[in-house]
């Protein structure tokens, strides 16, 4: 499948900022249980400890001690489905949550909490930025796009999460954006 150009990809932006605010679906759940390994899951469980049991996070970091605050990855399926042309090829990101939600700096700040199922993910600091797999999958200009400045701000790489609360998950359920502590909503 040959990759869309920068003019294609950019075609996409309002459909993309056109994802829900505040509750948006759990398209896909990827789990990685070896690196260069993909288990699309119809269900999976996610705890403290161990984020997408099953998963490969704790050991794909580079450094002796994982940084919880990439537990998880998080990506706008509207994104995916613009860079990757076919559902099929969605797991080639290595993300595992695709979910239909603003995932922009403006939307979900550092700090959000998100239910997820019985789960509770908070959105962490560390940005996701594309890399050369990225790129190996989707093209050049594809890493261009989600690192460009636009990119960037909407978060269209995605964004790094963590378990606040486990629970299990499943696709089909509703993400929805959680007020922040200590405020109450009406």
């Amino acid at each position: 499948m040959n990759p869309l150009t920068l003019t294609e990809l950019e075609a996409g932006l309002d459909a993309i900022r056109g994802a829900p605010k505040d509750a948006g679906v759990l398209q896909l759940i990827v789990r990685r249980p070896q690196n260069g390994q993909r288990e699309v899951l119809q269900a999976g469980r996610l705890e403290l400890t161990d984020g997408l049991v099953g998963d490969n996070w704790k050991t794909r970091s580079h450094s002796r001690t994982p940084n919880p605050d990439t537990q998880l990855t998080v990506t706008n399926s509207r994104v995916i489905a613009l860079l990757a042309q076919t559902q099929d090829r969605w797991p080639l990101a290595g993300d595992q949550l695709f979910i239909d939600l603003d995932l922009s700096k403006d939307n979900v700040p550092s700090g959000t909490r998100l239910a997820v199922g019985s789960a509770v993910i908070e959105v962490t600091p560390p940005p996701h930025t594309g890399c050369k797999k990225f790129m190996g999958h989707f093209g050049q200009e594809a890493l261009n796009f989600v690192n460009s400045r636009t990119g960037k701000h909407l978060q269209l790489r995605g964004i790094n999460a963590k378990v606040i609360q486990p629970g299990m998950i499943r696709v089909g359920d509703v993400a929805k954006k959680l007020a922040p502590e200590g405020c109450v909503t009406a």
